[in-house]
C-alpha cells in the first residue's frame, strides 16, 4: 500500500519568519535618565500635595471644634515638606542639565529625605485627624469643658505673675484615650507619633472613665500644671533650687537626689491644689489609692513620689493653706487605710524626711515669688 511521503521542511517559511523578528535595540541612557528624573519630580510633588491642610469647618462649627490656632499650627507642620519638595525639584533641574553621578546622587538623596518627611507628615495628619475628629461626636461637650478648665488654670497662673506676660497660644487641647491614668504631652516635645516633629500645643490625655466621673477631673489641673512649669521656664530652676535647699538643710546627697527626681510630679500636685482647692486631693486619692504593696512601693528611678508620701504631702499643703478640717480628714483616712509604711520598700532615710523639712523646701518654689514666676500671694 502506498504511503504519503512526509512534508519537507519549510525552510522558506522559517526564513521569512526570522526576517520578520524585530531587531534588538539598546536602551538609550540619554533618553532614560531625563524621563526617570521627570518621574521623580512628579512623584514627590503629588505625594506632598496629597497631604492636604486641615480646614476648621470639617471638624464642626460649634464651640467644641478645634480653634483656628490649633488648625493653623498643625497645618504649618507641612511647610518643611513643601520646602524640601522644592529643593528636590532644583536638584532634578541641575541633574537634567549635567547628569553627572554626583548630581544624580544628590537627586536620590533629596528624594529619600523627602519621602521620609512625607511619612512623618502622614503620621501627623493621622494623629491630629483622630484628635480633632473627637470634637464631632458625643464627647465633644465634655472635652470642651476640660479645655475651659485648662485655660482657666493658665489665666489664673499668668494673672498672678508680677510681670505681664501673654498666655502662650494655642491653648491646651484635651482628648480622650483608653487607659487608666491621665497624661500630657507638653508643647515643644518631639513625638515619635509625629515623626519626631515637635508638638505645637499642650495635649491633655484623659481616660474615658474620668470623663464620666467628673469628680476625678482634678487630673486636668495636675496635667496642665506640668505644662505651666515648662511654659513659665521653671523646668530647670525648680529642681536646682530644691536640691540646694535640701543640701543646705543637711540632707544627704542620696536623699536630696530622690526629692529632686520627683520635682515635676510634686510641682504638678501642689500647683493643682492651689488651682483647684481641697477636692483635688480627693481626686489624687482616687488615682493612687491602690493595694498596700503598690502604695508602699519605692521605685529607684521613678519620677512619681511614693504614693504613701504623695497623699500626705498634699494633705499637709492643705493644712498650710488654712484648710485644717479637710487636711485632717484626708490624713486620718489615708493612714487608716495604710497604717504601716515600713511594711513596704520605702527606704527609711526617705520615710524619716516626712513630716520633716524635705517636702516643704518646695513651697517657696510653688507659691512664693521667684525670679521667673512671681506670684502675688505667698504661703506664710
Amino acid at each position: 500500500m502506498a504511503t504519503l511521503a512526509p512534508n519537507p521542511p519549510d525552510t522558506q517559511g522559517q526564513e521569512s519568519r526570522s526576517q520578520r523578528k524585530p531587531p534588538k535595540t539598546a536602551v538609550s541612557t540619554t533618553a532614560l535618565l531625563p524621563n526617570w528624573l521627570r518621574a521623580q519630580s512628579i512623584n514627590v510633588t503629588r505625594h506632598a500635595a496629597a497631604l492636604r491642610p486641615f480646614k476648621r469647618e470639617e471638624f464642626g462649627t460649634g464651640a467644641a471644634a478645634p480653634s483656628e490656632g490649633h488648625i493653623q499650627v498643625v497645618t504649618g507642620l507641612r511647610r518643611g515638606l513643601l520646602k524640601m519638595s522644592h529643593a528636590v525639584h532644583e536638584s532634578i533641574a541641575d541633574a537634567g542639565k549635567s547628569p553627572s553621578s554626583r548630581a544624580l546622587q544628590r537627586v536620590v538623596t533629596g528624594k529619600d529625605r523627602a519621602h521620609r518627611w512625607v511619612q512623618g507628615i502622614e503620621k501627623i495628619w493621622d494623629f491630629y485627624f483622630e484628635l480633632f475628629g473627637q470634637r464631632q461626636g458625643q464627647y465633644a461637650e465634655w472635652l470642651l469643658g476640660c479645655d475651659r478648665i485648662a485655660m482657666d488654670c493658665y489665666q489664673a497662673a499668668y494673672t498672678g505673675l508680677g510681670t505681664a506676660r501673654s498666655i502662650p497660644a494655642p491653648p491646651p487641647f484635651c482628648y480622650m484615650k483608653t487607659g487608666f491614668a491621665p497624661a500630657t504631652i507638653r508643647r515643644g516635645i518631639r513625638m515619635r507619633r509625629l515623626g519626631k516633629q515637635m508638638n505645637p500645643f499642650p495635649l491633655i490625655q484623659l481616660p474615658y472613665h474620668r470623663l464620666v466621673n467628673p469628680w476625678t477631673l482634678g487630673a486636668v489641673m495636675h496635667e496642665v500644671s506640668h505644662n505651666l512649669q515648662s511654659d513659665l521656664g521653671l523646668s530647670r530652676d525648680i529642681p536646682k533650687r530644691v536640691g540646694l535647699r535640701l543640701l543646705d538643710a543637711g540632707m544627704g546627697r542620696s536623699v536630696a537626689a530622690v526629692w529632686v527626681r520627683w520635682n515635676r510630679e510634686m510641682f504638678a500636685d501642689m500647683s493643682a491644689l492651689l488651682l483647684g482647692g481641697p477636692e483635688v486631693v480627693g481626686s489624687l486619692m482616687d488615682v493612687i489609692g491602690r493595694s498596700p504593696a503598690a502604695v508602699f512601693a519605692f521605685r529607684e528611678s521613678g519620677v512619681h513620689p511614693t504614693p504613701y508620701l504623695r497623699l500626705l504631702i498634699s494633705a499637709e499643703m492643705l493644712r498650710r493653706l488654712g484648710f485644717e478640717p479637710e487636711a485632717r480628714a484626708y490624713r486620718r483616712s489615708w493612714t487608716k487605710i495604710y497604717p504601716n509604711p515600713r511594711a513596704g520598700t520605702i527606704p527609711r532615710s526617705i520615710i524619716d524626711t516626712f513630716p520633716g523639712p524635705a517636702p516643704w523646701q518646695w513651697t517657696p518654689c510653688v507659691s512664693s515669688p521667684t525670679r521667673r514666676w512671681e506670684t502675688r500671694a505667698s504661703l506664710k
